[in-house]
């Protein structure tokens, strides 16, 4: 592939590099290349809007999960009441 050719990827690779960006997984050059694709496609432009509201969304939404210790405590149940069958 040509130098002038790699910062140029597919709408499905950037909308999985704005994913990993939201997350903080994404490498710099990942983010040069959604960058890119972000100057000149209105899809992939309006898929990162979305995704970054849902984020904002999602932190302010303060949903409570539950508690680890809980957690195991239920899967421990579940496999005693499994192991008897």
């Amino acid at each position: 592939m040509s130098t002038k050719f790699k910062f140029f990827i597919s709408c499905e690779e950037a909308k999985h590099i704005c994913d990993k960006s939201q997350y903080g997984e994404a490498s710099f050059w990942e983010k040069v290349k959604l960058k890119v694709r972000l100057s000149w496609c209105h899809i992939t432009r309006a898929y990162s809007n979305k995704n970054s509201k849902l984020t904002e969304l999602m932190k302010k939404s303060n949903i409570d999960a539950i508690e680890q210790e809980k957690k195991e405590e239920m899967q421990r149940k579940l496999q005693e009441e499994m192991s008897k069958y």
